[in-house]
């Protein structure tokens, strides 16, 4: 483990989704697969997305990806996640997981990653993001 994984901590505020993956989550080894990571740090940077757009949104991009230590059945995972960019019909937010291990109190920074995301309006096509109020 790589000591800022370990010393930074996890961000101050709330994680936008917290989750404990299953054996049914792992590969033979125990480790988690990295798409699980991957789809909960989805989850969790399009809920931002959508309170951000105030409607629909979807994934367009993930333009950085990196897997820091892996995560095992029954760590606790948090992603915690910040809007980093506005465009004129897309938000790129930043998303940051972090474990804790099973029985123990610190949490170490597993993956993180870049998400880009559209707004949406009803016809499925992109639309402004409207301005933040």
């Amino acid at each position: 483990m790589s000591d800022s994984n370990k010393l930074d901590g996890p961000p101050a505020y709330e994680p936008a989704l917290r989750a404990i993956p299953m054996p049914a989550d792992a590969n033979q080894s125990g480790d988690i697969f990295g798409g699980w990571v991957l789809a909960q740090m989805d989850l969790a940077g399009g809920s931002i997305a959508a309170r951000r757009v105030k409607g629909r949104c979807a994934t367009v991009a993930i333009t950085a990806m990196n897997f820091h230590e892996p995560i095992f059945v029954g760590d606790e995972v948090s992603c915690y996640g910040e809007i980093v960019r506005v465009g004129r019909t897309s938000l790129t937010v930043k998303i940051e997981s972090w474990a804790r291990r099973w029985g123990k109190t610190d949490a170490i920074k597993v993956t993180e990653g870049l998400f880009t995301f559209v707004a949406l309006g009803p016809d499925r096509r992109p639309r402004p993001v409207p301005p933040e109020v």
